[in-house]
């Protein structure tokens, strides 16, 4: 049976209330770490855990948090990036509105750990349910005394506010998230240094994504070694999984790493199969920033073996054969989407959430957009195929933030293993131009894929 550690009171009625999540141990983490452990200790449980970051990056947290500089007379800061700005990915979005305290528990022992005083919750400036909601939470835990001055008799002092975004893309990225929540535009700072080093206000700043903090809850609860023996290899624990696309049951999931790709798409207990009996077609397994992978390469890698939903197997084989856990943003497409379709929205995507900071990026967006529009409209050229290919290029690597590579990616994987389709495209613009994209189109369609029962 699958473990949940994030959303097992998830469907409790009134959980997202303090006396309701309390009553089902809520606050339980908070308790155990100012009464029995020491910062350090905190630190050294989840550095045991194995916990890898779940906003994309997968950086092993503890790691991340024992980087944190501690100079004598200056503040350091925890900052929650809320801001789930990845096309989609939803699953802290999720969270934030069903289960709120769990998110400021975790706040409360991360920032315990990391001896800071002050703390924040960055939420994208669009979420204002979510924002009005952990507001009240927020509240909730203050008035119970679990925020402010000498948090249950500990003599330690913490105060958390919530900071509204902007609406942007790019600062989603750490650096540009620290920009705009002092107040400027949300450029991404040129790094080093870094935010452990000089990050809020130029103190020491540890950056982490909601799920990421949500889960230190668990691991406190349990113990590191405990939360270790969940999912696999260097992939421990849970991960919440954003499912959409064509797919029968589209939600929120919480996974054990190492459970296999198949058996989420296809098992009654997750998605369901695909909608309405189409064939899969092609999986972006960590949000749109990910390469994309056709159905025969998301269900088994190259030597044959499952490929599993952890950050090890679904890289299995670099980009020529492989992709990123990221975020979580697992996207279904059937055999009648247009890769050439989506491709360009995506491009349309990080061309209008491009900074402009870096030339690559600014210059190169705007092209990829240009040339798949062109593409996709029945205007194209064989040439336009290369052309995509040499932006992609000299786009990756070449810009300050990682927006630069999650533009270049996708347009990288999807002429490489859909090219049949970018030139069925341009040897026939007519039928583009109405949208007949449908498998049957192109000179190679997809051979049937099959699926053991699960």
């Amino acid at each position: 049976m699958a473990r949940k550690l994030l959303l097992e009171h998830i469907h409790v009625p009134g959980i997202n209330t303090f006396d309701v999540y309390r009553k089902q141990g809520g606050y339980r983490a908070v308790e155990k770490a100012l009464k029995k452990l020491s910062p350090d200790d905190v630190v050294e449980e989840v550095k045991k855990s194995g916990l890898r970051g779940r906003g994309g990056a997968g950086f092993p947290t503890g790691m991340k948090w024992s980087f944190l500089a501690k100079p004598e007379g200056k503040a350091r800061y925890l900052v929650c990036n809320a801001d789930e700005s990845e096309p989609g990915t939803f699953k802290d979005r999720y969270l934030m509105t069903n289960i709120p305290h769990l998110l400021i528990e975790g706040m409360i022992v991360s920032s315990y750990a990391l001896g800071a005083n002050t703390s924040y919750i960055y939420v994208r400036g669009e979420m204002m349910p979510q924002i009005r909601i952990l507001e009240k939470a927020i509240a909730e835990a203050k008035a119970a005394g679990f925020l402010g001055k000498n948090i249950l008799g500990s003599g330690y002092d913490l105060e958390l506010y919530l900071q509204p975004g902007g609406g942007a893309y790019i600062c989603g990225e750490e650096t540009a998230l620290i920009e705009s929540l002092e107040g400027k535009r949300g450029n991404p700072r040129i790094k080093p240094p870094f935010p452990a080093i000089s990050g809020v206000w130029g103190c020491p700043t540890v950056v982490n994504n909601v799920e990421s903090i949500a889960a230190v809850v668990s691991i406190i609860n349990e113990g590191g070694d405990e939360y270790a023996k969940v999912g696999i290899g260097r992939s421990t624990g849970t991960k919440l999984i954003s499912a959409s696309g064509n797919l029968a049951k589209p939600g929120v999931y919480e996974i054990e790493l190492g459970l296999s790709v198949e058996e989420f798409i296809y098992s009654e207990k997750y998605c369901g199969g695909m909608a309405n009996g189409k064939r899969l077609k092609a999986v972006v397994a960590g949000g749109s920033s990910v390469p994309i992978l056709p159905a025969n390469l998301i269900l088994k890698t190259t030597n044959g073996e499952n490929r599993l939903m952890s950050y090890e197997s679904l890289a299995d084989g670099g980009f020529a054969t492989g992709t990123m856990l990221g975020s979580g943003g697992f996207i279904a497409f059937d055999e009648d989407a247009c890769i050439v379709r989506n491709t360009w929205n995506y491009s349309r995507f990080y061309h209008h959430e491009s900074c402009g900071q870096c030339s690559p990026c600014r210059e190169g967006t705007g092209w990829m957009e240009k040339v798949l529009h062109r593409l996709e409209y029945g205007h194209g050229a064989m040439s336009d195929i290369d052309l995509l290919v040499d932006v992609a290029k000299n786009i990756e690597g070449n810009t300050i933030c990682p927006l630069g590579d999650a533009a270049a990616w996708p347009v990288a994987s999807a002429i490489r293993h859909f090219r049949d389709e970018f030139e069925w495209h341009v040897k026939h613009p007519e039928k583009a131009l109405k949208g007949n994209y449908g498998l049957a189109q192109y000179a190679n369609p997809l051979p049937p894929v099959v699926v053991e029962t699960v």
